[in-house]
């Protein structure tokens, strides 16, 4: 593939490569939302841990970390089983808490959506790897699973969904995949799925990782939606065809811990 690169992609690749190596490994974790998720051994608390995590990443990192750590503290450190068997008064506690505008309400809405998807649908990752399935891209996996998700009557909390029919850049939920199915040796990322290949991931699309991606020259659409993470992910697609994604660490530490901007610092 790299005969391929032009001159200009290929010293790009080599910064991506070089960069990706230096962030995608233990000691980010740190730094990183996945630390949550991270406390968990059991498969489907891992999971559930990563997908609440995941949806309240957005803003100050310390602060995602200590709220995500919060509501792990109110489900009794024990989320699958805090999901399963919630009663009325379980739920109450989950009333207080808020993350930003993720509030109580979502809270309780998200955690009788996921009983849903697990006693309905076999979990997070048999609804995922379905809407895959369906058509072998990560676009309709993704919608599948907002069309899932909201099968209960939840219109407040659809805002903490990113609904990709409708053009979002899903960066949340694209992350969550990122967690949940690529794998290395560095151990970062589980690797728990396996009905999804690391090859069709797309980039987890946000300010960093957008302001580096446009002064690399590896987007041109000015916009975060969609259409930016298949035309950036397009473009990393031919520097790792088997790996897309692993350039996430690259460009989201240029541009959070180096303060790189337009390519350069």
């Amino acid at each position: 593939m790299d005969s391929f690169l032009s001159s200009d992609e290929d010293n790009i690749k080599t910064l991506l490569e070089e960069k990706a190596t230096r962030y995608n490994r233990p000691e980010f974790i740190t730094t990183d939302p996945i630390q949550v998720p991270k406390l968990f051994s059991q498969k489907e608390n891992i999971e559930i841990s990563a997908f609440y995590t995941s949806t309240i990443s957005w803003g100050n990192r310390t602060a995602i970390i200590k709220n995500a750590l919060r509501l792990m503290k109110i489900m009794d450190n024990n989320p699958y089983d805090f999901i399963i068997n919630a009663s009325t008064s379980d739920y109450l506690l989950l009333k207080s808490f808020v993350h930003r505008t993720f509030n109580g309400n979502d809270c309780i809405y998200f955690a009788k959506s996921l009983k849903n998807i697990y006693l309905k649908y076999g979990g997070l990752q048999s609804v995922f790897e379905q809407g895959y399935k369906n058509s072998g891209n990560i676009k309709d996996a993704l919608i599948h699973f907002y069309t899932v998700f909201f099968e209960k009557a939840g219109e407040r909390s659809r805002k903490h969904i990113s609904n990709i029919d409708k053009g979002a850049s899903g960066k949340r939920l694209n992350m969550f995949l990122r967690w949940m199915v690529r794998k290395d040796n560095n151990n970062v990322d589980f690797g728990l799925w396996k009905g999804i290949p690391a090859a069709v991931l797309m980039l987890p699309l946000d300010v960093h990782t957008g302001n580096i991606s446009r002064g690399l020259g590896l987007l041109k659409r000015k916009q975060n939606d969609w259409q930016a993470v298949e035309e950036v992910t397009n473009v990393l697609r031919r520097f790792d065809p088997d790996d897309p994604v692993k350039y996430d660490f690259a460009l989201f530490g240029m541009g959070a811990f180096e303060k790189f901007q337009d390519g350069k610092k």
